[in-house]
């Protein structure tokens, strides 16, 4: 399968024209997970490539600020609700039918963008200071568990976390997902900016549970590079992200809820053509990449999040794709672009 699509791609850098400006993608994803897709891409059609890096709120201002002056062609997000915001927007333009038929799902109905990869969420624990049958079954009942005041992890600040929030306003309603919060607020949390420190912590012993994504706790067993964007946001800075330490043997687990639960929810990453791109058809190719063997397998590999296409193998040691999508709900993509609605109610708590 990688000799066919290895084929397709040097095939493809005969046919792009030469363009004496570069693709432009504005990236939410990390430099470290990045750039090797972007060198590898480069490498097999002699397309240069231009990377922007922020977070996702960030480039979508910068995007909605720039407008027509913007020299982006594509947005690559962590988050689908940051995608359907700009879906929203009308940034991101319709993309060909065909290219919308390569992820065997999470594609939105109005064909603005395509998932790349999918992670889930997860309660990770310390079991050496937690029996997990003591975990409630459903995330909407952790607030609950009063043995676990002061020893919760979350990061209301990051993006996996925030599209959370906002799948559970949208499953659960605004009140439900306030009085969770506050529940949860109630327990008096440790906040945390990014994932790979919280479960350091975690094991460490300095709290119990932490509200996080499966591949973090992979990543920290087995070691990995960064997935995500966690650098600072002030303007043209861009933090070099560390590969997270290998830790076998480190007391990490993950408690998965009830099937069905919005604790177990399937988060896509994914990207998207702008409207006003001047280098469509090389963006389109890019696209097609991400979309390929090569860069499904790189990504399941080497970061442990989950494919969108078919046949594309997976760790032996990460929960099969099949039962992992049977523990989510299944929310309309395209219904999670009220990330403002989030950002506000999470302000209106002072949790941001």
């Amino acid at each position: 399968m990688r000799k066919r699509y290895g084929l397709l791609w040097l095939l493809l850098a005969f046919s792009l024209p030469a363009m004496a400006q570069p693709l432009v993608i504005y990236s939410g994803r990390s430099k470290a997970l990045v750039e090797p897709l972007v060198k590898r891409f480069e490498a097999q059609t002699g397309v240069r490539v231009k990377v922007r890096y922020g977070k996702d709120a960030q480039l979508l201002a910068v995007l909605q600020e720039e407008g027509a002056r913007s020299p982006a062609d594509l947005f690559w997000a962590n988050t689908s609700g940051a995608l359907s915001e700009a879906a929203r927007r009308d940034l991101l333009a319709r993309l060909p039918d065909d290219l919308l038929q390569l992820p065997a799902r999470f594609v939105p109905q109005d064909g603005r963008w395509v998932p790349v990869t999918v992670r889930f969420r997860v309660l990770a624990y310390n079991p050496e200071r937690v029996e997990p049958g003591t975990l409630p079954r459903s995330v909407l009942d952790l607030p609950g568990v009063e043995s676990l005041k002061g020893r919760i992890g979350w990061t209301p600040a990051y993006s996996s976390f925030q599209d959370f929030v906002t799948a559970l306003r949208k499953l659960e309603g605004d009140p439900a997902a306030r009085a969770w919060l506050e529940g949860i607020k109630a327990l008096q949390p440790k906040a945390y900016a990014s994932n790979t420190p919280m479960l350091l912590a975690l094991a460490s012993g300095e709290i119990d549970v932490a509200l996080t994504n499966h591949y973090y706790v992979y990543r920290l067993q087995r070691g990995g590079a960064e997935g995500e964007y966690e650098g600072p946001e002030e303007e043209g800075e861009e933090e070099e992200n560390e590969a997270s330490p290998a830790g076998r043997g480190l007391p990490l687990d993950m408690h998965h809820f009830a099937p069905g639960d919005v604790g177990n929810l399937a988060l896509v990453t994914g990207a998207g053509v702008l409207q006003r791109s001047k280098n469509r058809d090389l963006a389109l190719a890019f696209l097609r990449y991400l979309l390929s063997n090569d860069a499904q397998e790189y990504t399941a590999e080497s970061v442990y999040e989950y494919p969108v296409v078919p046949g594309v193998r997976t760790p032996d040691f990460m929960l099969p794709v099949r039962e992992a999508l049977e523990l989510s709900p299944e929310p309309d993509f395209g219904r999670l672009e009220d990330l403002n609605g989030t950002l506000n109610l999470l302000r209106e708590l002072d949790l941001l």
